[in-house]
């Protein structure tokens, strides 16, 4: 079955991190439900794997920038003058044979040559488009909890056997922000225990995983698409809060879990 025609860059960007977070929501949705978009996507996605394993990615050697320089330096003293009596060619291979077009030709390959050479590259994505769209993905009806309950003694436990790790589930109900329940997610294509908490009417999705020893330690605090996202380390843990809870309170939750977690 082939992937919707109206769907295929959507579901490209969705490979490549290019959506932001409202489409990308729409997108997984949609691949979830849509067996051939689905396998569109698992098509990219092993595509992609068999690529790196296989170390394609080249970079340009800085000589060739050099070269390209010295090519277009060059290029008005290579090109002969045409006789004022030659005859006038007609056609492709009159083209080809015209040592002024064919100059041209690779002064302009060159030209596209540099601008290939020269173009920044974008910058690599840092996780936080995933976070949103993974918070964003969890308010849709049915995707929010699946194990419903304020209790953390029944909250911690649920995870056991489906994730190597069990995740502190802290009791912050006193303070303002009850649980409701957890569920499992995939973030950047890592499974994650996924808390929730509310606020009033706001709803705190906090994702926990192993630790990347290649991210930065510390805390950190995001805004994306109006959502905020702050971020810590503990132990062997990765921890990312994520609400359209203002700043302010949303810190204050950080440092109150961190604090229940380790009482």
């Amino acid at each position: 079955m082939s992937a919707c025609p109206d769907k295929l860059l959507l579901v490209h960007g969705l490979v490549d991190g290019e959506l932001d977070a409202a489409n990308a929501v729409a997108t997984e949705a949609h691949v979830a439900g849509c067996e051939g978009c689905r396998a569109e996507y698992e098509r990219i996605l092993a595509l992609r794997g068999v690529i790196a394993d296989a170390g394609a990615g080249y970079e340009a050697p800085a000589a060739l920038a050099q070269r390209i320089e010295a090519m277009l330096a060059r290029e008005g003293a290579l090109a002969p003058s045409a006789p004022a009596a030659a005859p006038r060619r007609r056609g492709i291979a009159g083209h080809v044979l015209d040592a002024r077009w064919w100059t041209g030709a690779a002064a302009g390959l060159a030209a596209g040559l540099a601008v290939m050479v020269w173009l920044p590259r974008p910058a690599p994505t840092t996780g936080t488009d995933a976070l949103v769209s993974s918070h964003l993905r969890a308010l849709l009806p049915g995707h929010e909890l699946d194990v419903v309950s304020s209790d953390r003694h029944t909250v911690k436990p649920w995870f056991a056997g489906r994730i190597d790790f069990a995740p502190p589930a802290p009791d912050l109900s006193a303070d303002g922000f009850p649980l409701a329940g957890g569920r499992l997610d995939f973030v950047e294509d890592r499974k994650v225990a996924a808390l929730v908490y509310r606020r009033r009417l706001h709803v705190i999705n906090v994702f926990v995983g192993r630790a990347d020893e290649t991210a930065p330690r510390g805390t950190e605090t995001v805004s994306k698409d109006g959502y905020n996202i702050v971020r810590w380390r503990s132990g062997d843990l990765d921890f990312s809060a994520v609400s359209d809870l203002n700043r302010k309170e949303l810190e204050q939750f950080r440092a109150l879990f961190i604090q229940r977690a380790a009482g």
